[in-house]
């Protein structure tokens, strides 16, 4: 006997589908603490004074700048005496001009001499933080008790929690878009569907509770680290005034009138599942244009709260970017959203039909296609040559992306081909069937006589028991006739016998339960062999699951790759780090040799001063003096003086120390910056005949 599988029925696999729904946050815990704190877009280009440098006299000010816009706070920048007091007066001027930007905090008046410490920290233009120290020395360098914080900025505890928070988000944006999208677009039916509308309201609920910690982290991540001032009242209000946080309010504005929306899908668009006359008709067909129109706007709003906050809003071409990056994630949403709840309704909704299947199928090529024409766009921008493919955090994460993508799309492919064969019946084999119909007859006797002892009961107070009891019957009896006739003469003959003992157990509520439970079990028992015959249908069970599978990875990579430093940036600060370092490399010690006469008894010879290794930091200097004949001359005294006179640097005295007998050398002699710099050598050959010559030397 053949008979034509069920479209799909309720799976006892419901804890796969849930343990799918929480890999997302587990897996993207784990891609946390793997990667470690990510990268930012900013990064500090340059500093007055530099890094290392020594000058003669105590600066005004201490200037910073930037590769891009950065968000900075009064205790942003932080100048540290060698016994580890604040000597700045934590007040940022904002020197940025055209490309150029730099930031200025003045320093108290009449420093000493010694090393001090420069402590940054600030939030880049994609709202992650960035932070650093350097140290300048007055005069000349020295032991300094300046302590830095050991986490970084965006580090530890809070960090962790963060990014926990980011992946939550994401994953409630694309369960909440993604859903409604299928139910919209693929299943309307679905909208009357428990197992679905809790998924997209689940979506709702983990976006709106990652937003809000998203929101109180904000002041620790960018600044203290310390997790109680999550709840610090002022940080709060200076957060909302940043990009950041006015992206993070407008993301819970929206999500309110996404609560409205997911109301009224669930509410009146489900009430209106099957219109009986052409007004209701009307009404259901403007209901579905209003929800797409509005459900549209929200989600490409609440997009755009991330499109305006990261790396869109950053770089070249962001007037672009932004909304290329609002279509991407729409397209992301889109299909790995409704292939989760396809995988819902696969499992947990009582049918589903193939023409639904077949919809989203053509709904997720289109989100594919989509997504690979904005994902091209942001590939291009933000990595921006081959090299930094791989030779970048970023490149390779989004290597590792395309790679899971191809995966995905050649699991969709067979899912594709498991779909156009849902329209064919299955034939169900004759043991199969022969065993479904015993089943039936069997169910269809106890069914009976539950119905009969229902009816009974009606007479004594169990109307609503029995009104459920007698549609369950005549489903029952259905079902019954679908078997062999002598087995249905024989259910029949059963039933009757049933239905007269049944009489004798009038108001045994009790009884009229667990012949409602039996029932249910026997047809969930009976639904899943049919079920499990249709091989084309649990070949598509699988493939799903597949694909969900391996989406929940995508996820992962996705939001650690939006937390990573662009390509494109990266490899301009190594291309700049590596054009210093090879200009260091490349330079050659500066060897000068100077003739002097101090007027006095052997006061004539030459001093040669070699400086190595030549540029701008520490170098090692050695002096040796000869006397007319080429011999060693020793002398009392000898001192260096070097001056740079066009950024009005100098004289930055050094003292070297006698090695030996017309040999005298000094280590660590620190040169502030590459440039022209004015060698001024003096000589003391008695206690009162000295004389000073001096030479222009080039450094660095």
């Amino acid at each position: 006997m053949t008979t034509t599988a069920p479209r799909f029925g309720a799976a006892p696999a419901a804890p796969l589908v849930r343990l799918l729904l929480v890999a997302t946050v587990l897996l993207g815990t784990v891609f946390t603490v793997l990667s470690g704190t990510a990268s930012a877009h900013a990064a500090l280009t340059g500093s007055t004074p530099e890094d290392g440098a020594v000058v003669a006299t105590a600066p005004k000010d201490v200037t910073l700048t930037f590769s891009e816009q950065v968000a900075l706070s009064d205790s942003s920048i932080r100048v540290l005496d060698p016994s580890n007091k604040r000597v700045d007066t934590q007040k940022i001027r904002n020197l940025s001009s055209g490309k150029t930007v730099s930031y200025a905090v003045d320093l108290h008046a009449g420093l000493p001499d010694g090393t001090y410490t420069v402590a940054w920290q600030a939030v880049s233009a994609d709202s992650h933080p960035v932070s650093g120290a350097f140290t300048f020395s007055i005069g000349a360098p020295s032991k300094t008790e300046a302590t830095l914080p050991a986490e970084k900025a965006g580090g530890g505890l809070v960090g962790f929690l963060y990014d926990v928070a980011r992946y939550v988000s994401y994953a409630g944006f694309i369960l909440l878009v993604g859903g409604s999208a299928f139910v919209l677009g693929s299943w309307p039916r679905g909208a009357s569907v428990r197992p679905l509308q809790r998924l997209v309201v689940q979506g709702w609920i983990a976006l709106t509770a990652a937003t809000l910690v998203l929101l109180l982290l904000r002041t620790p991540y960018t600044g203290s680290g310390e997790l109680a001032d999550a709840f610090d009242l002022g940080g709060l209000r200076a957060v909302l005034t940043t990009k950041s946080g006015t992206a993070l309010v407008s993301r819970l504005l929206l999500l309110g009138a996404a609560a409205l929306f997911v109301a009224v899908l669930f509410g009146a668009y489900a009430r209106r599942e099957t219109p009986t006359n052409e007004d209701e008709a009307k009404e259901k067909k403007d209901l579905t244009f209003g929800l797409t129109v509005g459900g549209v706007v929200v989600a490409s709003g609440i997009a755009a709260t991330w499109a305006l906050s990261e790396h869109a809003s950053t770089g070249i071409q962001a007037g672009l970017a932004m909304p290329v990056d609002v279509l991407h994630l729409l397209a992301v949403a889109t299909w790995l959203g409704g292939l989760t709840a396809l995988l819902v309704a696969l499992y947990r909704a009582p049918s589903i039909e193939a023409a639904a299947v077949r919809r989203f199928s053509r709904t997720a090529f289109v989100s594919v296609v989509v997504l690979a024409a904005t994902g091209l766009y942001q590939s291009w921008r933000q990595v921006g040559s081959w090299s930094a493919l791989g030779d970048t955090s970023y490149g390779q994460l989004l290597l590792v992306k395309v790679g899971l993508v191809a995966v995905l799309v050649a699991i969709a492919f067979f899912s594709r081909r498991w779909t156009a064969r849902l329209g064919e019946p299955t034939p169900v084999p004759t043991e199969a069937s022969t065993e479904a119909g015993t089943d039936a007859a069997t169910s269809a006797e106890t069914e009976a006589g539950a119905g009969a002892e229902a009816a009974a009961g009606t007479g004594s107070g169990s109307g609503s028991g029995a009104a459920v009891l007698a549609g369950a019957g005549a489903a029952a009896e259905s079902g019954a006739e679908s078997a062999s006739g002598s087995e249905t003469s024989t259910g029949q003959g059963t039933r009757s016998e049933t239905v007269a003992a049944s009489t004798t157990a009038v108001g045994d509520t009790h009884r009229v339960a667990q012949l409602a439970r039996q029932q249910a079990a026997m047809a969930t028992a009976r639904q899943k062999r049919l079920r499990d015959a249709d091989t084309e249908r649990s070949g598509l069970r699988r493939s799903v699951l597949a694909e969900a599978g391996v989406a929940v990875v995508l996820l992962a990579v996705t939001t650690v790759l939006t937390s990573t430093e662009p390509g494109r940036t990266a490899e301009e600060e190594a291309n700049r780090t590596g054009a210093s370092a090879s200009a260091s490399a490349t330079a050659e010690p500066v060897d000068v040799t100077l003739p002097f006469d101090t007027g006095g008894q052997n006061g004539k010879g030459t001093v040669q001063v070699t400086l190595d290794p030549g540029t701008s930091g520490a170098n090692l200097m050695h002096l040796y003096i000869d006397g007319p004949d080429g011999q060693p001359l020793d002398v009392p005294e000898v001192k260096v003086a070097f001056t740079l006179t066009s950024q009005k640097i100098g004289p930055l005295p050094i003292v070297p120390e006698r090695f030996a007998a017309g040999h005298w050398s000094a280590d660590g002699v620190q040169i502030p910056m590459p440039g022209d710099w004015k060698l001024q050598v003096t000589v003391r050959t008695s206690d009162i005949d000295q004389t000073t010559v001096d030479k222009n030397v080039k450094i660095g």
